[in-house]
């Protein structure tokens, strides 16, 4: 015995075994399943369990007040004779069971099986639905709502162990609607996988028919018209203005007036409804319900044109093709405006009458007159009259489907150009939701992976679900918040989408064991606001992204299968659109983390400029913008910033190896000039080195500032780059105007540097173009607004960038913006010692004792001794090696420069002396004194500079 919900249920006689019934064993024990029994029927083994289901139940609920006489019946019972025939003398036994799951008909292969069946059972009338009789053909295939194979143990019942079956939806042709189940019987021991191919076929024959039967309620419609008073209206002067304005239809007015058409006929009702074309001219059209001589109920629709119309010959009817299951002799209604007035491809239940003349009896109709006999009476030939034209006849249930999928296809139109605007993953998801409510759901809820908000694969979606969107006609309902992660038990629709892959529809949400199980609570809340749901799983490109859920609150009407395919096809494209938004995200993620890589981390510590820098990534790609800040020796400082062509990885790898060379370059004590220079021949080089595949040309734009705070000036050239924006401390802003420069990687043409005194307290902005520049805006414009968000000399660096990308950068930037502000500071005078000389070796004791009494003066005395050795070593080699005049200067910043110029451009090389040389030791013995050293050229001659460390000396 097995408990389930508190009751005792016997395992009966699949315990024990193996494969399906061994596994069925462990499920009725409450043990967890092994892999090998298909999803769909272990969760119809759950659901049958959530309903309190006893595998041992025998009775099943018998109905004796169905409908004998209904469309499944008269379509199937022909389908079903030929069946039984094929079948004669077989095990088989075939039913068709209606929407609801009671049986209707049944036939059998062998008289004999019959007489083996409990005695209910024997005759139409008892339900096989899945919640009364658990898991079979018939009802797993309403569930499904797809062809269905249950086989021995899979049966939820025990009555069933021994059999199996096949089982498929029948669905009326014109609304999609599942009429009925087509099902196979058969002992489990005769498995043939033909039967798949069979059933397929005898449900496509009783569907055929069921058309059949829509197209003689069509006949018997237009029949109908025709033979009331009202054809006698519709005479030859009075048709001809209806065809001539066929003839010079707008496309757009055709399809207003097919939609409004239908709309009318669908109403089922008197009414008359205006038309505006697109020319002005206006139309009216009648809607009048008739009713056949065989008890068809319908409506026909007329348009009228106000005026006369003017006299005519109509043509003679015309033979045209004859559709499968018609008579051969068949005539077009040559009366009646022809097919050029309605869309021939008119949905099914509002066909142009010239399309359904084809389906009328056999005979063949001529021009209908106001005399009744096919003639014009002349004493209405001249008569100013309205111009009056059948436009088309139909039923309103069948007109109510037709309007409803043009509707459909409507909304797929227009999910086409909603979905996927942006690559934005949580963006394209709440366009799907847009377009979905309110014309499909009234509430719809999105869960995604954090992985795939992220851009990557998620690597189990069902257990890392977190809710992206709710979206909805109100805001008041008890969904889950965006942001939090979402549980979904395993019998909830939604996880069941997941793994089926297919759509899953819960027509009504109350009858819905496994949702409600998730939690009472909370479903318990919705059912008072929500009353159907479908859940679509977001698949695309065979990896699983997401759930959408679809609810339906207001409308009446549950969900139906046409809604689940309609959910499953936007979902579908919005898929696609998320992946590719995915996609995107993760590629830009991996080139915005190079780009961050490359870029500095930290700025160095000094004391000649106060720094502030931003970058902002375009939305749409990341590019190769960067910048940098340099210590440069003589407590100088470089400035860089800079712009690699184009986007992506290849730019931002460009960018990392432009900032290293130029970094390089800088370090060298080039100047400005010649670091652009040396940065165009790199370029020119990567570009022939770049594989010739597409990359396209590599090139870039840089501007290069050396700032001196002991002369405060700024020597600057750029390379193609906007010039800087200059803040004097008083408020003044300008653009220096600096010569522009080629661009980096055209080569041969020369840079030129400009040097500009910039006061204490100056702030310089360097930006690329990305700031400016934008196909949106007037370059000037951009920098009239640059001029007034710097005009504010009380601002610190952060506030002037923060300012600038508030008041100046684009709101949604198409390049990348890179900033760097730097305010300017002056060494103290007092912290500067300097002394000339002439090239005289005895003048260098002079210069010791002169430097040991400035040391002292800034209680340097620890660092006396280090500046003492370097001094007398470099400026003997001054004196020895270069030329006169010869300039020594101390400057006491951060550390301890100790710096001597002269005239000559030779520069010193440190090596390493033999242990018999007598001298060669003097480089050697600054290097290991100085914490850094190094020499920088002038316009003319050189410098050479040792800097100490303070604390170490």
């Amino acid at each position: 015995m097995v408990l389930t919900g508190g009751k005792p249920m016997p395992t009966g006689h699949a315990t024990g075994g193996t494969g399906p019934a061994r596994s069925r064993e462990r499920f009725l024990q409450g043990e967890p399943v092994e892999a090998g029994v298909r999803t769909s029927i272990l969760s119809s083994w759950q659901r049958s369990r959530s309903l309190g289901l006893s595998p041992d139940q025998a009775d099943l609920p018998f109905r004796d007040d169905f409908d004998r006489e209904a469309r499944i019946i008269r379509a199937a019972v022909p389908v079903l004779d030929r069946l039984q025939a094929r079948f004669a003398g077989s095990k088989m036994n075939i039913s068709v069971a209606d929407a609801s799951g009671t049986v209707l008909l049944r036939r059998f292969g062998e008289a004999s099986l019959a007489r083996s069946l409990p005695a209910f059972q024997r005759v139409p009338g008892f339900v096989f639905a899945e919640r009364v009789a658990g898991t079979n053909g018939i009802g797993l295939a309403l569930a499904e709502r797809q062809l269905i194979r249950v086989h021995g143990a899979e049966h939820f019942a025990e009555r069933s162990q021994r059999s199996a079956c096949r089982a498929l939806p029948v669905r009326d042709p014109l609304s999609g609607r599942i009429e009925g189940v087509l099902c196979f019987g058969y002992p489990s021991s005769t498995e043939d996988p033909g039967l798949a191919i069979t059933i397929r076929k005898a449900a496509q024959a009783i569907e055929r028919r069921l058309l059949g039967q829509s197209s003689a309620r069509e006949r018997a419609l237009l029949r109908a018209y025709l033979d009331t008073g009202a054809s006698a209206s519709v005479g030859l002067h009075h048709t001809i203005g209806v065809d001539e304005l066929a003839l010079e239809l707008h496309p757009r007015d055709r399809a207003v007036l097919t939609e409004k058409a239908a709309e009318l006929i669908s109403r089922g009702q008197r009414a008359a409804a205006v038309v505006s074309l697109f020319d002005g001219r206006r139309v009216t059209l009648v809607s009048r319900p008739m009713r056949s001589g065989s008890g068809v109920e319908g409506v026909a629709i007329e348009a009228v044109l106000p005026g006369p119309a003017p006299r005519e010959p109509l043509a003679v009817p015309t033979q045209v093709d004859v559709p499968p299951g018609f008579s051969s002799r068949l005539a077009v209604v040559t009366a009646i405006p022809p097919p050029r007035f309605v869309p021939a491809a008119a949905a099914p239940g509002r066909l142009p009458v010239a399309a359904l003349s084809r389906h009328l009896p056999d005979i063949a109709y001529g021009p209908f007159g106001a005399d009744g006999r096919g003639g014009v009476a002349d004493d209405h030939l001249d008569a100013p009259t309205e111009a009056r034209g059948l436009v088309m006849v139909g039923e309103p249930r069948v007109g109510t489907y037709a309007l409803a999928a043009r509707r459909r296809l409507e909304l797929l139109s227009e999910a086409s150009a909603r979905i996927g605007t942006t690559l934005d993953v949580r963006r394209t998801a709440q366009e799907l939701a847009e377009t979905a409510v309110p014309r499909l759901a009234d509430f719809v809820t999105i869960d995604l992976p954090e992985a795939v908000l992220r851009g990557e694969e998620s690597a189990d979606p069902r257990t890392d679900l977190h809710r992206t969107v709710v979206h909805g006609i109100r805001d008041d309902l008890p969904f889950s918040p965006v942001g939090k992660q979402v549980d979904f038990g395993p019998t909830t629709p939604q996880i069941r989408c997941l793994t089926s892959g297919q759509a899953v529809l819960e027509p009504d949400l109350k009858a819905a064991a496994g949702w409600l199980a998730q939690d009472p609570e909370h479903t318990e809340r919705l059912l008072t606001q929500v009353h159907s749901l479908i859940a679509v799983p977001l698949v695309a490109r065979g990896v699983i992204l997401g759930i959408a859920s679809f609810y339906r609150a207001q409308d009446p009407a549950p969900f139906g299968d046409d809604d689940r395919s309609l959910g499953l096809e936007l979902a579908s494209r919005a898929a696609l659109s998320i992946d590719n938004a995915r996609r995107y995200t993760r590629e830009r993620t991996m080139v915005l983390t190079l780009q961050r890589s490359l870029l500095p981390h930290d700025l160095p510590d000094q004391d000649a400029v106060e720094i502030a820098h931003r970058y902002l990534p375009a939305e749409s790609d990341v590019g190769g913008d960067w910048y940098d800040v340099i210590p440069l020796s003589g407590t100088r400082i470089g400035l860089f910033v800079g712009d690699v062509v184009g986007h992506g990885m290849l730019s931002a790898a460009t960018m990392g190896q432009l900032r290293t060379a130029a970094r390089s370059f800088a370090e060298l004590d080039f100047p400005p000039d010649e670091v652009l220079t040396h940065l165009d021949n790199l370029v020119g080089r990567l570009d022939r080195e770049e594989p010739a595949a597409g990359a396209g040309v590599i090139g870039a734009t840089c501007l290069y500032a050396i700032y001196d705070p002991t002369s405060q000036q700024c020597t600057m050239a750029r390379a193609g780059h906007p010039p800087p924006a200059l803040v004097l401390p008083d408020g003044t802003v300008s653009f220096p105007d600096l010569p522009a420069g080629p661009p980096l990687g055209l080569g041969g043409l020369p840079f030129e540097a400009a040097e500009i005194h910039l006061p204490e307290g100056s702030r310089l902005l360097l930006y690329t173009d990305g700031l400016i520049e934008d196909r949106h805006r007037d370059v000037d414009v951009v920098l009239d607004q640059l001029r007034g968000a710097l005009a504010h000399p009380e601002h610190t660096p952060e506030q002037t960038c923060q300012t600038v990308l508030e008041t100046v950068a684009p709101a949604h930037p198409c390049d990348d913006i890179a900033l760097l502000v730097a305010r300017t500071h002056a060494l103290d005078p007092q912290r500067i010692a300097a002394w000339d000389l002439p090239a005289d070796p005895a003048r260098v004791s002079e210069v010791r004792a002169a430097a040991l009494r400035q040391l002292a003066d800034w209680g340097l005395d620890e660092a006396a001794f280090a500046a003492e050795l370097m001094l007398s070593e470099l400026v003997t080699n001054a004196i020895r090696h270069g030329a006169g005049p010869i300039r020594v200067r101390l400057l006491h910043g951060r550390t301890l420069i100790c710096e001597v110029s002269d005239a000559s451009n030779t520069a010193p090389h440190l090596r390493r002396a033999a242990s018999t040389d007598e001298g060669g030791r003097g480089l050697f013995l600054v290097a290991q004194l100085a914490q850094s050293w190094g020499t920088r050229y002038l316009t003319e001659g050189k410098v050479i500079w040792a800097e100490c460390g303070l604390d170490a000396a």
